[in-house]
């Protein structure tokens, strides 16, 4: 038992829904503490995914001050919305889908995952 993490006292499906709880953080948290292959999974999803967001969210706020100085900020605008929408559609989707024991598969960021967890 000298060799277990602290989080391998909770169970998978709860580990993994922590995994996504403050993005990409989180995961790189559960990332580093738990061996658990499927916790290591969310835990990388949650890094490619939520990383991947929060860096397009920085870079349309680049955007979007530029915008504001030049009067044409209403693209932007819509931009930066459906990325905070898809933020938070992927955000509970993946807890629950973690919590119910399942690994769904973001497109295109699972195969990075993958490959950050170590398959």
């Amino acid at each position: 038992m000298a060799n277990s993490s602290p989080a391998e006292g909770i169970s998978e499906n709860v580990a993994g829904l922590l995994c996504y709880i403050a993005g990409w953080l989180s995961g790189l948290i559960f990332l580093l503490i738990d061996k658990r292959p499927f916790v290591k999974y969310h835990a990388a999803q949650s890094i490619v995914v939520f990383g991947g967001l929060t860096i397009i969210y920085f870079i349309l706020a680049q955007f979007f001050v530029t915008g504001l100085f030049l009067g044409g900020w209403g693209l932007v605008s819509l931009l930066f919305l459906a990325v905070r929408l898809t933020f938070l559609i992927l955000w509970i989707l993946l807890m629950v889908t973690a919590y119910q024991g399942k690994r769904y598969r973001v497109p295109i960021a699972a195969d990075f995952a993958d490959k950050l967890a170590g398959k």
